[in-house]
């Protein structure tokens, strides 16, 4: 598959793929050349999409678990065999690492349509008993209607498929609106889903130019028809979509940024904390909501860790390697102003530059959306990079001297979606990951972590409700009670 300038990516209404008169441009952020450009959504095509999931409901909530299981397990097959195609949508829209697209979120995506066709026919109700003799009552859980999901570009398969997969495997019909940075990976969710027979009109995706945004999405969150919302993306977003959301009274899963800690105690392999924390810092160029962005490290080891982490970082990272993309420059600009701030307030640079500009590797031209990692001690909180997610290759180092100083820290933040502890003693490391507050702790691993049968979420600003697995089922049923006479 060559970049086509000339192609245009549809949405996707009623079973049949749309192509607008009003386009936008994509832009590979590696090469800074135009890929192609995609059909933006207007507020009629929201009409029709809202319409067409509407009217798909009643037959597609009827539709037996076996039916729902076979389109998914067909799905997964679909998937797998174009992995080649879908991997190079991602590293083009997005500047994605080979490693990380068709390594990890292709097959991952594969997986979860496995995973949830398995789990079609567990929906059970419970029949309590009443306290009249006379009475009988069924509790019984039966889809929303139509939901929408709002998915972000940085892991467009997975997120991208979750946020419409459990929904339509409990009975919902789904609208699926992608981030304009990656439509065409959005778009193949669509069509693999046609392709694997899910019926016209269960699943609708639509995209937009940026301008387009708060009209768009108000139109659909403010429609009728659309029960219930969930959204992947940035606290500040989420706070407008669950306000709008909340006007509405209507329902909303969030999973929204982080600022995760991963403590690295005084009896931690350094070896392989090192290794960790590198790839939960620096992998996706750390755009990633789980990634690290502040090791908590004792004081009695942190000289060496600090050795142990330069050369893992570098071994991964570094080297002759091209300098890793950011999809934006904003993104770069960011991180480049956040550790430049820490510098002047005192912290130290102990890996990376971030007063260099990198170069493209092939024309050598200065890329503005290259940067590497960067690693910087002596963060405290009076510091930005102390606070904000900088969602980009910047990590800090901060000391701490016991497990009480280390929990005061990880907490001290705003969000609660991911955290790690390093330790040889297991107890010592569950003692600590039940005073964290996050949705989850991953001990002797990186902060970054997904499986399809565990649920994931966040506490504090990093939302709530949890995707994945039985939890994930649940998000998109609702309970109902019926008494009857006897």
């Amino acid at each position: 598959m060559a970049s086509d300038a000339s192609y245009t990516v549809p949405l996707l209404i009623n079973g049949k793929e749309v192509t607008t008169s009003t386009t936008f441009p994509v832009t590979s952020p590696s090469s800074h050349k135009q890929i192609w450009s995609a059909a933006s959504a207007s507020l009629e095509d929201v009409k029709n999409a809202v319409d067409a999931a509407q009217a798909a409901f009643p037959a597609w909530s009827k539709t037996k678990p076996a039916a729902r299981r076979d389109i998914f397990l067909k799905a997964s097959d679909i998937f797998k065999a174009r992995a080649d195609e879908l991997g190079r949508y991602m590293e083009e829209e997005t500047g994605s690492a080979a490693a990380f697209s068709s390594g990890f979120n292709v097959p991952l995506g594969a997986e979860m349509f496995r995973d949830v066709a398995g789990r079609c026919s567990s929906v059970n109700g419970v029949i309590p008993s009443c306290s009249d003799d006379n009475t009988e009552a069924l509790v019984i859980k039966e889809p929303y209607g139509v939901v929408l999901g709002i998915s972000p570009w940085n892991a467009p398969y997975i997120l991208g498929i979750r946020a419409v997969l459990y929904a339509l495997a409990a009975g919902n019909t789904t609208i699926l609106k992608g981030s304009e940075l990656s439509p065409r990976c959005f778009w193949a969710i669509g069509n693999v889903l046609t392709e694997a027979g899910l019926p016209a009109g269960a699943l609708n995706v639509l995209y937009h130019r940026p301008e387009d945004a708060a009209k768009v999405t108000t139109a659909l969150i403010e429609h009728p028809a659309v029960k219930k919302v969930n959204f992947t993306g940035s606290t500040a977003v989420g706070r407008i979509i669950a306000a709008a959301a909340g006007k509405n009274l209507k329902p909303v899963l969030m999973e929204l940024g982080g600022k995760a800690s991963a403590i690295v105690l005084d009896d931690a392999d350094l070896d392989k904390a090192a290794t960790q924390c590198a790839l939960g810092a620096f992998l996706h160029s750390g755009q990633v909501c789980m990634a690290t962005e502040r090791i908590l490290v004792h004081k009695d080891i942190k000289a060496k860790f600090i050795e142990a982490f330069k050369g893992a970082a570098e071994g991964i990272f570094g080297g002759d390697k091209p300098a890793p993309v950011l999809v934006q420059p904003a993104n770069v600009d960011k991180n480049k102003r956040l550790v430049g701030d820490a510098v002047k307030a005192g912290a130290k640079l102990v890996y990376g530059d971030h007063e260099k500009e990198e170069s493209h590797p092939e024309t050598n031209e200065v890329s503005k959306t290259r940067m590497r990692p960067i690693i910087v001690d002596g963060v405290n909180k009076d510091m930005d990079l102390y606070h904000t997610e900088s969602f980009g290759p910047s990590v800090s180092v901060i000391e701490i001297a016991s497990e009480e100083e280390a929990v005061e820290i990880a907490n001290d933040t705003e969000y609660g979606l991911t955290s790690a502890v390093f330790t040889e003693n297991l107890g010592r490391g569950l003692r600590i990951a039940k005073q964290i507050e996050s949705g989850a702790v991953h001990i002797n691993a990186m902060t970054v972590h997904d499986e399809t049968n565990l649920p994931h979420g966040g506490a504090k600003m990093s939302g709530w409700g949890r995707f994945n697995g039985n939890w994930g089922f649940e998000e998109f049923l609702r309970l109902k009670t019926i008494t009857y006479q006897v």
